[in-house]
């Protein structure tokens, strides 16, 4: 076992979650082969784990032992607690993978290497903006990945054409008015009136890559990203103004509780809030009669979430272009497709998306794509402060959706968050970070 693998080992039994700790070609490596990149990866669904192990597979056998991948998963659970361990501790991989809103973090703890000199110009240029939009920081290209996220609403057409409605597009979207009307006039033609579904049962994460793109349509948001301050912006009249519009949804009855996570796909509502994961049970269960559509405008266009898991190559790398050159592998259309069909995810790059049945022109999820493109996602805000702003944020929409005052939930949120900021003289980069940045 690799040196990287027994750091990894240790580092999960500090947290009371199963190991899920994983390699490829230990024989290999035994043999005394070639140069050896450590990478680390997050467990995540087992169809992304075949995938990756696969694509591992393939680059290592182009490579001929010369130079070759070893791969480690850790728990997804724990996997930001163990990365921040083993920093700590100066013991980090070549290549790390992570969510991207903790890129910020990780880069002003010194822990990244840029990557505007690894990777070719013409597969930057390939990726989709969103891409690149989460990955820079600072002027610099630090992390990409080969997969996006898209966030709309699925509709059931047979109950839109029952209620008349007209069915909207990213240059038409409803309105907030129009979409109030809509709840309500399908409320009349339902059994208990619970016609809308805002995966209320995910709650953590979901609440703020969902709910924030709400207050960015309604003219708010989670921060300024100017200032960097958040009272006055995320407790301000707009982002107030558009919680307090789901507040009441759920408080008049039109938000069914999903507690069994089948209130769309058994019929129960006729709108779901959800993302891309979501479509291939939306699909079996409607068939023809799916609709995705564009989150309804709040007043300054309509918005959608965006951002995923990324990769980065470590500052600490003895090996930073070796590393690259399998994140370049992950990259080309072949292995981009791969990974979409193994997750659902957008595909990060405009040659892979033009070769994908879902994401091309006309494909079924090409919604998601226009609103990546099209600037109409936003991402989490880029600061090392985001862990403690998706917390807070997190908090308030629980007191809002148990009935308490949202201006209140939204003001000790953004209080909360600006004295993070400040404890941390707004997070200037120092030290290695700045060198790197500079370099």
């Amino acid at each position: 076992m690799s040196r990287w693998k027994r750091i990894a080992l240790t580092l999960s039994l500090l947290v009371p979650l199963l190991p899920l700790l994983g390699g490829c070609g230990d024989e290999e490596e035994a043999a005394g082969a070639g140069v050896t990149v450590e990478v680390w990866v997050h467990a995540g669904q087992e169809s992304e784990r075949r995938t990756l192990e696969a694509q591992v597979a393939r680059f290592n056998a182009q490579h001929k032992g010369k130079l070759r991948v070893d791969l480690t998963f850790i728990p997804e659970g724990s996997y930001n607690d163990q990365v921040q361990a083993a920093a700590v501790a100066g013991e980090l991989p070549d290549l790390l993978e992570f969510d991207g809103p903790f890129l910020y973090a990780y880069v002003w703890q010194g822990r990244l290497r840029t990557l505007d000199d690894l990777l070719p110009q013409p597969l930057i240029d390939d990726l989709l903006p969103s891409i690149l939009e989460q990955g820079r920081y600072h002027g610099r290209l630090w992390a990409v990945g080969t997969y996006d996220s898209g966030l709309g609403l699925y509709a059931d057409r047979r109950r839109l054409e029952q209620a008349g409605a007209r069915i909207p597009s990213l240059q038409r979207p409803w309105s907030r008015k129009e979409f109030d009307a809509l709840l309500k006039r399908l409320a009349e033609q339902d059994p208990d009136g619970q016609v809308f579904d805002i995966k209320l049962n995910y709650a953590g994460e979901w609440y703020t890559y969902a709910f924030s793109p709400l207050l960015q349509s309604a003219g708010g948001d989670l921060i300024d990203r100017q200032t960097q301050r958040a009272v006055g912006t995320l407790d301000g009249p707009a982002s107030v103004s558009a919680l307090q519009t789901v507040q009441q949804w759920i408080k008049v009855g039109l938000v069914d509780p999903n507690i069994d996570d089948a209130a769309f796909t058994g019929g129960r509502v006729a709108l779901a809030l959800g993302g891309h994961w979501n479509y291939p049970r939306y699909h079996e269960a409607l068939g023809d009669s799916l609709l995705l559509l564009p989150l309804p405008d709040f007043g300054n266009g309509p918005r959608s979430g965006q951002g995923s898991w990324c990769w980065a190559v470590t500052a600490d790398s003895d090996l930073p272009h070796e590393a690259a050159e399998f994140l370049r592998f992950l990259l080309q259309p072949d292995e981009v497709l791969a990974m979409s069909e193994a997750n659902g995810a957008v595909p990060a790059s405009r040659r892979a998306i033009a070769r994908s049945p879902r994401y091309r022109e006309g494909g079924a999820l090409r919604l998601f794509v226009e609103q990546l493109q099209g600037g109409y996602s936003v991402p989490r805000p880029r600061t090392p402060a985001y862990p403690v702003i998706t917390a807070e944020f997190q908090q308030a929409v629980d007191r809002i959706r148990a009935g308490g005052s949202v201006q209140a939930a939204l003001t000790a949120a953004a209080k909360a968050i600006d004295r993070e900021i400040a404890d941390n003289h707004g997070y200037p980069l120092v030290g290695r970070a700045r060198e790197e940045a500079e370099r």
